[in-house]
């Protein structure tokens, strides 16, 4: 059994879609938070395992459910529909065979607005940046990943913002970690985006991100 962590916030338009596409081996556990749209009651009444999380930040939001985990294998994904749970085998195998340490999803549009300029943009700066830093040659900072879960825990990540995902791929470098890539089918996300959505959103996943480089 491979545990998902699914951070939630007003999410509701995309759980069911979601949670009904999981693999027979993969359980969700949806983090809340602070949803306002019931995403938290939708996704108990679905099945999902929910864990509230009051404290504000995707990396927060991640952390409480690396700790609410309990299989040897923990995935995470965004919940907005942009990632398929049926590409979860091909993120987890890898690392259940013992083949890597750190699989990440390289996501591959299927539509021109799926990923906009700007989004591919910053991520082929941050791939550089993940290089030139600890060498692991990848194409994409891909938010679908799987990875052991005492080993995630032995990393000491820190951020609880949006620089969590780089903070895991630089840290894992770090420590030797092989890190692999498997292709991924991205989607149009349903609802507005938390990162690239508003100009907040943006600034603030900047900032996060710019904390962990230094």
């Amino acid at each position: 059994m491979i545990d998902v962590v699914l951070p939630v916030l007003d999410e509701a338009r995309a759980l069911p879609w979601v949670l009904e596409r999981f693999p027979a081996d993969a359980r969700p556990i949806v983090v809340d938070n602070g949803s306002r749209d019931g995403s938290g009651a939708l996704a108990a009444r679905l099945g999902a395992q929910v864990v509230p999380e009051p404290r504000r930040g995707f990396g927060a939001a991640c952390w409480t459910g690396l700790l609410a985990a309990r299989a040897d294998v923990v995935a995470f994904m965004d919940c907005d529909a942009s990632l398929d749970p049926a590409d979860l085998p091909a993120v987890t195998r890898p690392v259940v065979d013992g083949r890597a340490d750190l699989v990440l999803g390289a996501r591959h549009p299927t539509s021109a607005d799926a990923w906009s300029w700007h989004q591919r943009g910053a991520n082929r700066l941050i791939v550089a940046a993940i290089r030139r830093r600890c060498g692991a040659r990848l194409r994409d900072l891909g938010p679908m990943r799987a990875a052991r879960r005492e080993d995630l825990l032995r990393l000491g990540m820190v951020d609880r913002g949006f620089g969590w995902p780089l903070e895991m791929v630089l840290r894992a470098g770090a420590a030797g970690w092989r890190i692999a890539e498997v292709p991924v089918d991205y989607h149009p996300r349903l609802g507005r985006s938390k990162v690239t959505g508003t100009v907040a959103g943006v600034l603030r996943t900047a900032r996060d991100m710019g904390r962990v480089m230094a």
